[in-house]
């Protein structure tokens, strides 16, 4: 995964030059609150403020995202390149790390790979998490529907050294240039932080509402 990290500093900077020298790339920036922050079926932290930068030019992107967890800030790093066929069928590569300011969490990075064909997407990663010393290998496989009403569902499975898995249904959309959301999470209890009456972990469930503007 070292290699990996290299790789992602130096399209970065690469990036950074296209951004200054190509009058047709964009860039674009994001704000968003949420009622309770959650990751790929996991709790994060409630009421988490976010905000980002996207840069694209033609199928490239890279761009970069904050949240506050409570102890620090989680700050992501991507970049890669989508395809998009006459078929209507899209195919993505990328690369993703997932860094800490704090004690929450200890640094993620892994490559991302995905397909999409109308309503249908389907996401798959290989990554490593350092684990404060104890290094994991993992992957995580989801898939997505998206309906044109807004209306859509995941189901996200993690594998490797990783276990659980969990479901999410939601509605977004956007009035007067701002987006929102509601959505429910229900995870297995391998990802959850709900404890039952012996204190054990057992399956959660959580509503969350979302709100954001991108300009």
């Amino acid at each position: 995964m070292k290699k990996l990290t290299h790789l992602a500093a130096g399209l970065v900077l690469a990036s950074s030059a296209l951004i200054a020298t190509s009058a047709s790339a964009e860039v674009s920036y994001n704000i968003g609150w949420a009622s309770e922050y959650y990751y790929r079926g996991i709790f994060q932290n409630d009421s988490s403020g976010s905000a980002g930068i996207d840069w694209s030019e033609g199928g490239f992107y890279a761009g970069s995202w904050a949240a506050d967890v409570g102890d620090g800030t989680e700050v992501d790093g991507y970049f890669g390149y989508n395809f998009e066929f006459d078929s209507g069928f899209t195919a993505g590569v990328g690369f993703t790390g997932y860094y800490y300011t704090g004690e929450f969490d200890d640094t993620y990075e892994e490559v991302n790979f995905n397909l999409g064909y109308g309503p249908l997407s389907l996401g798959y990663s290989v990554g490593e998490w350092e684990g404060f010393g104890a290094a994991q290998d993992y992957d995580f496989l989801e898939l997505t529907f998206t309906a044109e009403n807004g209306i859509y569902g995941t189901y996200g499975t993690f594998g490797d050294e990783f276990d659980g898995d969990y479901i999410q249904i939601g509605w977004g959309t956007t009035i007067s240039e701002i987006d929102i959301s509601i959505a429910g999470i229900f995870s297995s209890d391998e990802l959850s932080d709900q404890l039952n009456s012996a204190g054990q972990a057992t399956e959660s469930e959580a509503i969350v509402f979302t709100i954001g503007k991108s300009f």
